[in-house]
């Protein structure tokens, strides 16, 4: 494995960014203030070129799904042409590139795993933007490179949907939640946890990487309020139904569980089912002292 003070994790603040400080608190973590490589001022360059890092976490991303579809452009500039930017940075001093990319890049019509030399087909311009980048790693990268698609993140750290079921729950407020996408949900601490496994393990290529089993929107906001013992009333809903009510956004995939039997193989472990994973992520939520942010 890397040494830790030879890595370079980007989108520093975010939410999966929190649970890489957690297993390798001795990383650099970037943040956008300090590593944008959308601003064209060089700064980030030159950080990259002070550190040298010998891997590159890249968790800098634009996540906002439904406002990516009035911004595109911006969406694209974040997930394609910045990664094109750090993809020339790794070229130029050999470093490991490790990316992050989304079930969102396919669309979501096929009915079994999606296997990561699937067919891509994204409906949304957010899985638009995200596969511009995983093309700009694999046309131009000459120095190592790793993407893993992954889904339906949750954790600590960021905006999610566990947040927005529990804080809208004890709120009071009645929720009507999709009840026809299907896919897998993901703890942030057993992505980090498996990436850096994968890491270990010199994987390259494309590796689909999330928790196993898989689940409705619906399911798995009954399943947040049972862990949290939350009772709100929770009612089912359609995504043609909920497209009249919000016609501006994002067209999400039917299915997109991914396939994780190349990934597991190379672990030599199958990955934590994704229940299991949401009452682990419930444990750890007790031992704070502070809401769910």
């Amino acid at each position: 494995m890397v040494e830790q003070e030879k890595i370079l994790v980007t989108g520093g603040g975010g939410m999966l960014a929190t649970a890489f400080r957690k297993l390798i608190p001795r990383a650099h973590f970037a943040d956008k203030a300090a590593f944008d490589l959308t601003a064209g001022d060089g700064r980030a360059a030159q950080l990259f070129t002070e550190l040298n890092p010998a891997l590159a976490i890249n968790c800098a991303a634009y996540t906002k799904v439904d406002l990516a579809e009035k911004n595109e452009e911006l969406a694209t500039e974040v997930n394609g042409h910045a990664v094109a930017a750090l993809v020339d940075l790794c070229n130029r001093t050999g470093t490991k590139l490790l990316h992050f990319s989304t079930d969102y890049v396919f669309d979501g019509t096929r009915r079994r795993p999606l296997r990561p030399d699937d067919p891509t087909g994204p409906q949304s311009a957010y899985g638009r933007s995200k596969l511009v980048g995983e093309q700009m790693i694999q046309k131009n990268a000459r120095a190592p490179w790793l993407i893993l698609r992954t889904a339906w993140l949750y954790g600590f750290g960021g905006p999610n949907f566990v947040q927005t079921m529990v804080n809208a729950a004890r709120a009071g407020k009645p929720l009507t939640v999709v009840s026809d996408q299907v896919g897998s949900p993901t703890y942030t601490m057993d992505l980090a946890q498996a990436t850096l496994d994968l890491i270990a393990r010199d994987a390259t290529g494309i590796l689909h990487v999330t928790n196993s089993g898989q689940t409705t929107w619906f399911d798995f906001a009954a399943a947040i309020f049972q862990e949290f013992n939350l009772h709100p009333q929770l009612s089912p809903i359609t995504s043609a139904d909920w497209k009249k009510t919000r016609p501006d956004s994002a067209t999400r995939p039917a299915y997109s569980v991914l396939d994780l039997s190349e990934t597991e193989r190379i672990l030599g472990r199958p990955m934590r089912h994704w229940r299991d994973a949401l009452r682990h992520f419930k444990a750890e939520f007790d031992q704070l002292d502070r809401p769910l942010q």
